[in-house]
């Protein structure tokens, strides 16, 4: 793949989204200006999320009941990569991230430079983001470093792009959000060539109250090693 090709035509974003009907229309308004190619996975939604994305132009799945975030993803990717995707890029539905982050994320696949590409807040801009919640993205920092040996900065955003022979590759078994960590213990077994890029992740108080807290962040764990023993 050259940086000549249209990449935006080839690059699919693919948004799993739960109960965002106050905000899907806002990231679909952005996103669907500069990208043609989105898929929203209606994970499960008792709000009307889906039928207001249905309102963009954009394909829309839904799961029957609520899945979970790591689910979604594999749901979309798997149809993304049907629909001819040569790069696929997850991104969130809550406003978080910012749609000017697509491009420079991409960049490394289209030069060839690396297979999966990882948004850091850490790199860039976390704004709005409180103490708290800093210590335990932290703290997920240095255990997937423990666990899988990736210099990494940013550990649990959902901001990245695939290059196709790697998101055919990639299998999320872990429904919820166990994934993220999950999909670096990938990048590490299978040797994928990876980068990190600054973003922008942009935090209020209805985006807070969806996020991890500590607990969540001790479930994540509690997940990662349950799958790794039935793997």
């Amino acid at each position: 793949m050259s940086a000549t090709d249209n990449w935006r035509e080839r690059t699919w974003i693919v948004i799993p989204a739960y109960n965002e009907a106050s905000r899907i229309g806002a990231v679909l308004s952005e996103v669907c200006a500069l990208y043609p190619q989105v898929v929203v996975v209606d994970d499960g939604s008792g709000d009307g999320t889906g039928e207001i994305a249905r309102q963009y132009p954009v394909w829309v799945l839904r799961h029957a009941i609520n899945l979970g975030q790591g689910a979604a993803l594999q749901t979309g990717i798997t149809f993304a990569l049907k629909q001819g995707a040569e790069i696929v890029v997850t991104y969130d539905a809550d406003g978080q991230h910012q749609v000017h982050d697509i491009a420079p994320l991409v960049a490394p696949i289209l030069a060839d430079r690396a297979d999966v590409v990882l948004g850091s807040r850490f790199l860039g801009q976390a704004i709005n983001l409180p103490p708290l919640r800093r210590i335990v993205l932290r703290l997920g920092v240095w255990f997937t470093r423990w666990t899988t040996g990736l210099a990494l900065s940013d550990t649990h955003n959902g901001l990245r792009a695939f290059h196709r022979r790697v998101a055919l590759a990639l299998r999320i078994r872990q429904n919820r959000m166990a994934h993220a960590s999950e999909i670096l213990h990938q990048i590490r077994e299978h040797g994928w060539r990876y980068c990190e890029v600054p973003v922008t992740i942009r935090y209020d108080a209805a985006t807070l109250a969806k996020g991890q807290s500590a607990a969540s962040a001790f479930r994540i764990v509690g997940e990662l090693f349950l799958g790794w023993l039935v793997k």
